[in-house]
């Protein structure tokens, strides 16, 4: 159990892993705290947007849609390995997931299958949105994945957690398939090699 590290600790965070960060707005107190607490954190959890072209992505992942406000995640990884932050603090992004999950998560041990969505991930989890169709078709570029890595990286490295920490959307909740593409458990191994 951790609490949120502060935007400005979040940056810096960032920053020293490597990735290369474009600040979005007024993104430090960008966020949907108004509507339940952000924290205490357990984890990282990755998305695809289903959406292509990089400005287009930003503002939907800041702003959100109609029936789902902005923002939706904390950082939006585009395909060049950029990562544009648009929120900080409770965003539109995990919903709700399996309790046995969290539990997995917060023991840093293996996941079991999500069966049930009885548990607020808004709450427990740092979110980065990354740009691609979803389709499983539309490629992730080297540098998209290393950014990604670098990302959950830097969260970890700062809360002392290790690459299991890491979850994608489809290990959280039913039905969902996000991030596809590439595995979690590819992603995981690179993300435990920057650890190490």
């Amino acid at each position: 159990m951790a609490s949120p590290m502060s935007a400005g600790d979040f940056l810096a965070a960032l920053t020293n892993e490597g990735v290369r960060v474009t600040q979005v707005g007024d993104w430090r107190h960008h966020n949907r705290n108004h509507k339940g607490p952000w924290g205490p954190v357990h984890g990282v959890m990755i998305h695809h947007t289903v959406t292509s072209g990089t400005q287009e992505t930003v503002e939907i992942c800041r702003d959100g849609f109609e029936g789902l406000p902005g923002p939706l995640c904390h950082g939006m990884i585009a395909k060049d390995g950029g990562l544009h932050l648009v929120g900080y603090g409770r965003a539109n992004h995990a919903g709700l997931g399996d309790d046995d999950v969290l539990r997995a998560v917060i023991a840093e041990k293996a996941l079991p299958a999500d069966s049930e969505a009885n548990t607020d991930g808004n709450r427990a989890f740092y979110g980065f949105e990354c740009e691609n169709l979803g389709d499983g078709e539309d490629p992730w570029p080297e540098a998209q994945l290393d950014a990604i890595a670098r990302a959950a990286a830097a969260v970890c490295r700062h809360h002392g957690w290790t690459e299991r920490s890491v979850i994608g959307h489809l290990e959280w909740q039913p039905g969902k398939v996000d991030p596809r593409g590439f595995t979690m458990a590819e992603m995981r191994d690179r993300i435990h090699e920057r650890l190490e």
